[in-house]
């Protein structure tokens, strides 16, 4: 799997994308400014999200806990202050893309995904509620750009039912703003990753997390846990009134964070059990080997009184121990000497 040229997948570096989401305020300029915070960051993708507050919202929608608690009254009002036009959204790809960054947008409503193959984004996103949304995946899929599913406050059967024919990464994600650490069900990743395998019908699809938390540690504990891709809010200032910033990281707080992920992922190695090169002189010291306890000739047979087990781990191994007496030598041996095939008449046997 890849987003424009950058391969994801265990083997490479977690890809981080930077989520702007409504954390601009409203204003094209602050977006800007994000961008430019990701880029510096060392993130390798900016996200935003396009909608229109009338597009979206019917007169029977209501504010979430989190959005009331952050100071909002009124949810249509609360989006179009937030809202960026497709002239800015046009701005801020050109702008990721003259700092190498990839750009990615969220789109909420049937209307706008002509917007996806409008401009040159290099990979489209859907938000966790619409993983049951049907008629924008189909939609968005048509678009033939990699496709990003989120899955928060979705049950198996529902994550399965999308991954059987739509998305191409798909991230774990719990819907709460900010999410406390005993509820950011890390262990998951794990369990969605076999829950794709299983669903995607022999397609390889990626799994990230998409991180509500409010550390800037979380993203190397879900790296540890298997994530390839995460999704992490940035923010301007963490006390600013919006929907987002509590639960985002501010520009020195989100760059530790990248830090921090490619440092776990460094840390990970292969998944399975092997002897490193790094290891192999503590190995070969710090083993123990059948040791002769005192100088032997040549022909003279082995007892067990001549034999003990001792360090370094260069001879015969300690499970030795008990098969060599009744051996002969096939020369001389001093004592305190760690005995080897060399040393015994016939050799190994």
């Amino acid at each position: 799997m890849r987003i424009g040229d950058r391969p994801i997948g265990r083997d490479e570096l977690p890809y981080i994308i930077a989520e702007i989401g409504v954390n601009h305020d409203g204003s094209t300029q602050r977006a800007l400014q994000l961008v430019e915070a990701a880029h510096k960051a060392g993130a390798d993708a900016i996200k935003v999200q396009y909608f229109e507050a009338e597009s979206l919202m019917s007169r029977a929608c209501r504010l979430a806990t989190y959005q009331q608690q952050a100071g909002e009254t009124d949810p249509i009002q609360m989006l179009r202050g937030l809202q960026l036009n497709r002239d800015a959204m046009a701005e801020i790809v050109r702008y990721a893309h003259s700092l190498e960054l990839h750009a990615i947008v969220t789109i909420f409503s049937l209307e706008h995904t002509g917007l996806a193959a409008e401009l040159q984004w290099d990979a489209l996103k859907t938000a966790s509620p619409d993983i049951i949304n049907i008629p924008l995946l189909e939609l968005l899929t048509a678009a033939s750009k990699p496709l990003i599913l989120s899955t928060g406050a979705a049950n198996a059967d529902e994550i399965a039912a999308a991954l059987t024919r739509f998305g191409h990464i798909v991230l774990h994600c719990v819907s709460a703003y900010p999410s406390p650490d005993e509820n950011a069900q890390l262990a998951g990743i794990g369990a969605l990753e076999q829950l794709a395998a299983s669903a995607a019908d022999g397609r390889d699809i990626p799994v990230g997390y998409s991180d509500h938390t409010t550390a800037v540690d979380t993203g190397a504990l879900a790296v540890a846990c298997g994530a390839t891709v995460l999704e992490k809010h940035l923010t301007w200032d963490r006390t600013a009134r919006g929907p987002d910033h509590a639960a985002s990281l501010d520009p020195r707080q989100f760059a530790q964070y990248v830090a921090q992920a490619r440092r776990a992922w460094s840390m990970l190695g292969e998944p399975r059990v092997i002897v490193q090169a790094i290891e192999q002189d503590v190995r070969t010291v710090s083993r123990q080997s059948v040791t002769t306890t005192r100088e032997l000739k040549t022909g003279a047979t082995l007892t067990r009184d001549d034999l003990t087990i001792k360090r370094p781990g260069t001879g015969l191994p300690p499970a030795m121990l008990t098969r060599l007496p009744g051996r002969k030598l096939a020369r001389n041996v001093a004592a305190e000497t760690p005995l080897t095939t060399d040393d015994l008449e016939g050799g190994a046997r």
